[in-house]
């Protein structure tokens, strides 16, 4: 079936992107996964391309578009290509939403042209030690200092991806204790300065893959943050925190579908080239049936992706039909990833070919963002079970 989703422009910016891929990327990726981390310099060419302005609003130099397209472009292309564009995917889909939603004119006017230029990287920290997704559980601290010029911010948190490189940190903070009514009473949203006095960055953790993307334990020791970078009102951290979850959960279903249609064609590519007792791999029926259902998957995960990706830029998409796109698509990929690492035999568990690098940056799809098991209590939820 033809594809209604994307238009001339869409198209358009997946022939740069593409270009972009493959002279500035792939050439140098294997360095990146050695390292395991993408360059700071190379966000500054991601801004010189446009990549963080698509939706911050023209007055900050961005484009002002109010679409999630490009970005799902953006999924498709790096996934084809077998590559990450280290952890910038953060500073965009996660981070701004905050910004746009949350951020004073006064705010916006500091915050969002090193942005778009990527001169100031962004990060969101929420996970802490011992929390997982108990958001509410958390036990860092802002307090108000006693004159009320800023907050005084003291904890750790950890998997804070793009937190090796970021200078901005939108860091989730107690300024009030829970309610025994509401457990989720009382946390706030900051943007932290990375550079300030008793902010360090601790571990760069090492993930099992994802390898390109910085991810790190951050700690706060009595940092203090000017009480003008409060994202949003003081306590209701929480409400804002749930309010961008389906977009960020489209977001992980849409690069889970990516990733699936790109291992098929991994494998097919693959199988037509690798002969066995004196056949193409391609040519038995096992290797046909095999890439025909891993198929069916995809196109199946391609429509619920666009689907959801349409109802996103509508402004209807419901955290139930998010948890549905991310529970179905993350799943989908992880049998049609495995099935077309399968036929590449041997080969398919060597990191130098792009089905070993994709079958472990796929398994987090399940995790972060909300488990599976999370999804589908949200979905059981609202089929009023």
């Amino acid at each position: 079936m033809r594809r209604t989703v994307f238009n001339e422009d869409h198209e358009a910016f997946r022939e740069t992107l593409r270009a972009f891929i493959e002279a500035e990327v792939v050439p140098v990726y294997d360095e990146w996964f050695a390292a395991g981390q993408a360059p700071r310099d190379f966000y500054y060419k991601l801004g010189e391309l446009g990549i963080f302005g698509i939706s911050v609003p023209e007055e900050f130099g961005g484009a002002g578009l109010d679409t999630h397209k490009f970005e799902a472009v953006l999924y498709e292309e790096t996934a084809r290509a077998g590559v990450q564009f280290g952890g910038s995917g953060v500073h965009v889909l996660l981070a701004l939403p905050y910004i746009k939603m949350l951020a004073t004119d006064e705010q916006k006017k500091r915050y969002l042209p090193k942005f778009v230029t990527g001169e100031e990287m962004w990060a969101i920290a929420m996970t802490e030690p011992g929390t997982g997704s108990d958001l509410a559980g958390m036990k860092t601290t802002a307090k108000l200092s006693e004159d009320g010029t800023h907050y005084v911010l003291n904890g750790a948190k950890t998997f804070i991806t793009g937190g090796v490189h970021a200078d901005k940190v939108i860091v989730c903070a107690r300024t009030a204790a829970p309610t025994a009514e509401d457990r989720r009473h009382g946390i706030s949203l900051f943007a932290v300065d990375t550079t300030s006095e008793g902010y360090s960055i601790g571990r760069k953790l090492d993930k099992l893959g994802l390898r390109t993307s910085d991810t790190a334990e951050l700690a706060f020791v009595d940092v203090k943050v000017p009480v003008e970078d409060l994202l949003g009102e003081e306590n209701k951290g929480f409400s804002y925190l749930g309010h961008n979850l389906a977009s960020e959960r489209w977001g992980i279903a849409f690069g889970a579908y990516a990733q699936a249609k790109a291992a098929v064609r991994f494998a097919k590519q693959y199988v037509q080239e690798r002969t066995v007792f004196g056949k193409p791999v391609a040519h038995f029926q096992n290797t046909k049936f095999e890439l025909a259902a891993c198929q069916a998957e995809v196109d199946a995960a391609e429509a619920v992706a666009d689907r959801a990706l349409e109802a996103l830029d509508a402004g209807e998409l419901t955290p139930a039909e998010a948890a549905s796109a991310k529970l179905f698509c993350t799943e989908v990929a992880h049998r049609v990833i495995d099935r077309c690492l399968q036929l590449h035999g041997g080969y398919g568990y060597m990191n130098e070919y792009p089905i070993a690098r994709l079958y472990a940056d796929n398994r987090v799809n399940r995790i972060y963002g909300g488990t599976s098991e999370i999804m589908k209590t949200i979905i059981a939820k609202d089929m009023g079970l």
